[in-house]
C-alpha cells in the first residue's frame, strides 16, 4: 500500500488517495499513518535484505544470469553469508531473478555409414575415479549474421573440466574437433595412454585425420549406437548448457570471431566459477585440485610409512597382507 501511494501521490495527493482506498475498502492507511511510515526508520531485516539482495543480483549477473534459488544460495554461503534458502528464494522473487531452463536438443553431427565404428565402451556409464581416465566430446553449432559458427567441446567426466573447445566456421574434422583435441592433449601433457575417448558417429569424429590423432595419442576410441543422444549425454548436456547460459541469453551473434571470443569466457567462467551440483556444488578446477591434493597426501603418508618400516621392520604395521 505504501508504494502504491508512493506511486499516486504526485498525481492526486496523499490524502486524496488514501480516502480512495479506504472507500474502495483496498486499504486502510490514513494521510497520517502513511507520513509516520514513511518517516519510521528501517527495519533490521529490511536493510538486511536490501544489502543481501544487492550482491544477489550481483552474483546472478557475474554467473550469466543462469543461477536458481539451489545454486544461488549454495554461491551465498560459499560467500560467507549467513542465510537460509527459504530467504534466498525470496529475496530472488523480490528482485526478479531466477535460473534459466535448458531447451530442446537439436542435432548437429551425421553420422558416416561407410566408416569403421568403435565399440561402446562407456555404456552410458559417464563415471571417472580420476581426472583424465575418460573425455567426452561433442559438437554443437551457433547461429551468426555470417553464416553458422561450429563450436567442439572435449570434456573430462571426472571434474566435468573442459579441457578442450575450439569455434571454426567449418566443421571439418581437420579444423574443428581436432584443433580441441589437440588442445586438450597439450593441457595433459601430449599423453593419453589408457585414456577413454568418448564420441557419438559423427563424420567428423570418424575421420581418418581424427581417428589418428586419437591412436597417435594412445587414447581409446569409443562411440555410441547411432541415432541414440544418451549414449553421449554428458557432452549433450554441456552443449545445451553452453547454448542456454551463453548463446540465447546473449545472442544475436554477429560473426565467429565474436562467438569465440565469448565462448573462451564462458569456458573460463565454466571451469573455474560456475558451481556444479554433480561435483557437490563444487567447480570443476576445485575438483581437481582437491583430488590431486589427495593423490599427493597419500603419497607422502606411504613414502614415511615405508621409511619407518625400514628403520623397524618388526612393527606390525609394516607387515605384508
Amino acid at each position: 500500500m505504501i508504494a502504491f501511494i508512493d506511486a499516486m501521490r504526485d498525481r492526486f495527493g496523499v490524502e486524496l488517495v488514501c480516502r480512495t482506498m479506504r472507500a474502495a475498502e483496498v486499504g486502510f492507511v490514513t494521510a497520517r499513518g502513511y507520513r509516520a511510515a514513511k518517516s519510521r526508520p528501517a527495519s533490521a531485516r529490511t536493510l538486511s535484505d536490501q544489502v543481501v539482495g544487492g550482491e544477489i543480483v550481483r552474483l546472478h549477473a557475474e554467473n550469466y544470469g543462469v543461477y536458481g534459488v539451489r545454486k544461488m544460495h549454495r554461491l551465498l554461503k560459499r560467500q560467507g553469508w549467513e542465510i537460509g534458502r527459504d530467504q534466498t528464494g525470496r529475496l530472488m522473487r523480490a528482485q526478479g531473478l531466477r535460473g534459466v531452463k535448458r531447451s530442446k536438443r537439436v542435432f548437429t553431427t551425421k553420422s558416416d555409414p561407410a566408416g569403421r565404428r568403435p565399440t561402446d565402451l562407456v555404456q552410458r556409464r559417464f563415471r571417472a575415479d580420476a581426472p583424465r581416465k575418460l573425455w567426452v566430446v561433442d559438437v554443437t553449432y551457433v547461429r551468426t549474421w555470417q553464416g553458422f559458427a561450429y563450436v567442439a567441446f572435449v570434456t573430462d567426466v571426472f571434474s566435468r573440466r573442459i579441457v578442450g573447445w575450439n569455434v571454426a566456421a567449418t566443421l571439418k574434422a581437420d579444423i574443428l574437433p581436432l584443433q580441441a583435441l589437440n588442445m586438450a592433449a597439450f593441457d595433459a601433457g601430449g599423453d593419453l595412454t589408457g585414456l577413454t575417448h568418448h564420441s557419438d558417429h559423427g563424420s567428423n569424429y570418424m575421420a581418418l585425420v581424427y581417428t589418428d590423432r586419437i591412436a597417435e595419442l594412445g587414447a581409446i576410441p569409443s562411440t555410441g549406437t547411432i541415432g541414440d543422444s544418451y549414449d553421449n549425454a554428458m557432452a549433450e548436456a554441456i552443449n545445451a548448457l553452453y547454448k542456454t547460459e551463453l548463446i540465447r541469453a546473449r545472442g544475436p551473434w554477429r560473426t565467429v570471431e565474436q562467438v569465440e571470443l565469448a565462448t573462451l569466457e564462458w569456458v573460463w567462467w565454466w571451469n573455474n566459477q560456475r558451481l556444479h551440483s554433480e561435483l557437490e556444488y563444487r567447480t570443476p578446477t576445485e575438483a581437481e585440485n582437491e583430488y590431486y591434493a589427495d593423490a599427493e597426501s597419500l603419497l607422502k603418508a606411504t613414502a614415511s610409512q615405508e621409511k619407518t618400516c625400514e628403520r623397524n621392520p618388526g612393527r606390525f604395521s609394516c607387515t605384508s597382507n
